[in-house]
């Protein structure tokens, strides 16, 4: 599948437009490609109680369950200057879950697998082949 990362990162940014983050002052927008052609996107919304606070990328997850699931095969997550941002330890585990090692990250330091990002990740096979 081709992937438009500038396609990608101009959905971030849209998202990322419409953050609530009130209390941060540091809204996130995330855009990932899914398997079927579809870009799914999400954005901060924080809570005066800090704790309860949303990344981006719950967002982008909701969103992608939302409309009929699918894989995440790519992701672009930005501040707002449209800078990659590299997702909290959280929000791999989130895209792990959702889009595997294979998954694509827009990071950083360049363009990166899940397995790369999150070595040795935990997930659901863990919880079957354990017992």
């Amino acid at each position: 599948m081709e992937i438009n990362w500038n396609e990608l990162r101009a959905a971030a940014s849209k998202a990322m437009s419409n953050a609530y983050a009130p209390y941060s002052k540091f809204p996130v927008g995330v855009a990932g490609l899914v398997d079927d052609g579809r870009i799914v996107t999400g954005c901060n919304v924080e809570n005066a109680s800090y704790g309860v606070a949303l990344c981006a990328e719950c967002g982008l997850i909701s969103n992608l369950i939302s409309t009929g699931g699918g894989k995440l095969v790519a992701v672009a997550c930005v501040d707002r200057h449209g800078n990659s941002l590299m997702p909290c330890g959280r929000c791999r585990q989130l895209l792990w879950e959702h889009g595997g090692p294979t998954c694509l990250l827009d990071s950083v330091s360049g363009i990166k697998t899940m397995a790369e990002i999150l070595p040795d990740a935990f997930g659901a096979h863990d919880l079957t082949d354990r017992l």
